[in-house]
């Protein structure tokens, strides 16, 4: 039974109809779908609102929807038993969680927060696999997507297997920036250095050096710009 429309803006966790451009738009697993899927899948979506600093997922919770940031910022990370937090990556509008969901024993094996207000849609887990099943575009779709997750995950993997500070960052800022949504690249330096693996001051140093060489330009606090991106690549070539 769907919730009572009047308490959706008390609530904000009630099925919705969304737009285009609201949870299906730009993400890159749901753009190989039919229209028909899109439209099944948007009829049964969860819209929920989150402050930042709040905690979405455990390590170890069972993954039951497809998380998608409709506007806002999540990172996901591990936590040692002291508290101390390893971040893993930061996502953005339009982009989801849904690595894990075909395992056999699928929970999540990092946390997900919240770094600002944040707009989620859910997608069933139950709903998607259901459409998996009945349609071979979906499935087609889905291979396909992964295939594109995995290159990306190689190409993390050459960034953080780079030795010197300097063309592992320049690599990162290369790599965030063709992830990001806008001009700029929305992270802090406590995120960047967590990110790749350096000291913050390493990492402080390092900016420092490409923005007096015109390759970046640091915008307020937890904003950078790249402005010379053939210069970061022939940063990241240079032996």
């Amino acid at each position: 039974m769907s919730k009572d429309p009047a308490r959706c803006e008390e609530t904000m966790d009630c099925p919705f109809r969304v737009d285009g451009s609201s949870c299906m738009g730009s993400i890159r697993l749901f753009a190989g779908l039919p229209e028909s899927a899109r439209n099944d899948l948007m009829a049964h979506a969860l819209r929920s609102a989150h402050p930042a600093g709040s905690l979405l997922v455990r390590e170890g919770d069972p993954i039951e929807s497809i998380l998608v940031v409709r506007h806002g910022r999540i990172k996901t990370f591990h936590a040692d038993a002291d508290g101390e937090e390893y971040l893993l990556d930061i996502l953005h509008d339009g982009q989801a969680i849904w690595h894990g969901m075909f395992l056999k024993e699928n929970v999540y094996r990092y946390s997900v927060g919240c770094l600002t207000h944040v707009d989620l849609c859910r997608i069933r887990r139950t709903d998607f696999m259901r459409l998996i099943g009945d349609s071979r575009e979906v499935a087609t779709s889905l291979v396909q997507t992964l295939g594109t997750e995995l290159v990306e995950a190689e190409e993390k993997i050459k960034v953080l297997s780079t030795r010197d500070p300097r063309r592992r960052l320049a690599k990162f800022l290369l790599w965030r920036d063709e992830r990001c949504i806008g001009p700029e690249i929305h992270l802090t330096l406590g995120d960047i250095a967590n990110s790749v693996g350096l000291r913050p001051e390493t990492v402080s140093r390092a900016l420092g050096s490409f923005e007096r060489e015109g390759m970046v330009q640091r915008i307020g606090r937890g904003k950078i710009r790249v402005l010379d991106h053939g210069a970061l690549r022939r940063l990241c070539d240079d032996a």
